[in-house]
């Protein structure tokens, strides 16, 4: 998914330019994320965007953000921390969607999703859900087998653990430039929440 709080330099969105597209992901921390960053700039030059997992995949409210932003609140903390691990590099089929999929964890992923797939936050999803970690999408069939065979080398070389301890959550919401924005952050299996930014449609 097109997730992430990373701007490009002079890039800072304004409230006139939010839609309605919200999402919920779990960001990876370094050095993952810097490795995936890295990764998918090397692939998709114009692609700003930071690693993460997407537990919601991008959907409309029907309801105010606020009250979608309650039901995420208070569901987690029946959520309890957990391992997740990277697996190999794919490609989805269908989406053609150059992937790295998960181990460890994806069924802690899937109960949170449907779990969280209802009421304010409910959408009918265009695909089933199957979490993974994008790191390129809509190319061109030359570009597909040739990426994949550069992500799968630099997957081979990354030196650290291919994994992390999922512990917080982050509802984002998205703008007419595809620069999506951290609205509130949850950790799991505890009441805190932060709001970072004000929740509009």
């Amino acid at each position: 998914m097109n997730l992430g709080h990373v701007q490009p330099e002079g890039c800072i969105p304004v409230l006139e330019e939010r839609i309605n597209s919200f999402a919920l992901v779990a960001y990876f921390p370094d050095p993952l994320a810097a490795f995936l960053d890295r990764l998918r700039r090397e692939l998709v030059p114009i692609c700003f965007l930071h690693a993460h997992v997407t537990v919601l995949p991008p959907r409309p409210l029907q309801a105010p953000a606020d009250k979608a932003w309650d039901r995420v609140r208070t569901a987690a903390p029946g959520f309890a921390p957990f391992d997740l691990e990277l697996a190999e590099v794919k490609v989805l089929p269908v989406s053609d969607v150059i992937c790295i999929s998960l181990g460890r964890g994806q069924e802690d992923l899937r109960r949170m999703h449907d779990a969280l797939n209802v009421g304010d936050l409910v959408y009918r999803e265009p695909f089933p859900y199957h979490p993974h970690v994008t790191v390129a999408q809509q190319l061109s069939a030359d570009q597909l087998d040739e990426f994949r065979v550069v992500a799968m080398r630099r997957w081979a070389e990354f030196p650290h653990e291919k994994g992390f301890r999922v512990e917080r959550v982050t509802f984002v919401q998205n703008t007419h430039r595809n620069v999506w924005i951290d609205l509130g952050e949850c950790d799991l299996g505890t009441t805190k929440a932060e709001v970072l930014e004000p929740l509009l449609v």
